[in-house]
């Protein structure tokens, strides 16, 4: 079976907060032949895993790229990666992101009024414009 897992079937396995929940979710993750992850449900993972249960920066990076060296798991690599380098960095996952995909979808330059995403993303040598 192919399936497109969703953030709670990520935060399940990952966390074990929930035994039997969690047994239905590594159960369908190694079952699966492809496990299609979208970025959406990587932005909610991150923003659950830092906000609701305070995880540092860390133990997140190494939970996503676990993920995407799983055999069975497709993503959007280069976006994944773009998050990361942001997250990394100190700022947000979900700006490293958007920022990527917006260059891929034929932007010029990240726009936004947050200062610390425009700094990071320029800091990296990308185009980024602070709206002031």
């Amino acid at each position: 079976m192919k399936i497109t897992a969703d953030t709670n079937v990520l935060l399940r396995d990952a966390l074990r907060d929930d035994a039997r929940q969690a047994r239905l979710a590594a159960k369908a993750l190694q079952g699966a032949e492809l496990v299609a992850v979208p970025v959406p449900v990587l932005c909610e993972f991150v923003w659950v895993l830092r906000r609701g249960y305070k995880k540092p920066v860390p133990d997140i990076v190494d939970a996503i790229r676990c993920l995407m060296h799983s055999a069975n798991v497709v993503m959007n690599r280069p976006a994944v990666e773009a998050g990361l380098e942001v997250m990394e960095a100190g700022g947000d996952f979900a700006d490293g992101v958007i920022a990527f995909e917006g260059y891929w979808l034929g932007a010029e330059e990240f726009a936004s009024f947050d200062k610390k995403a425009v700094s990071l993303l320029q800091s990296q040598g990308k185009r980024a414009h602070l709206l002031s």
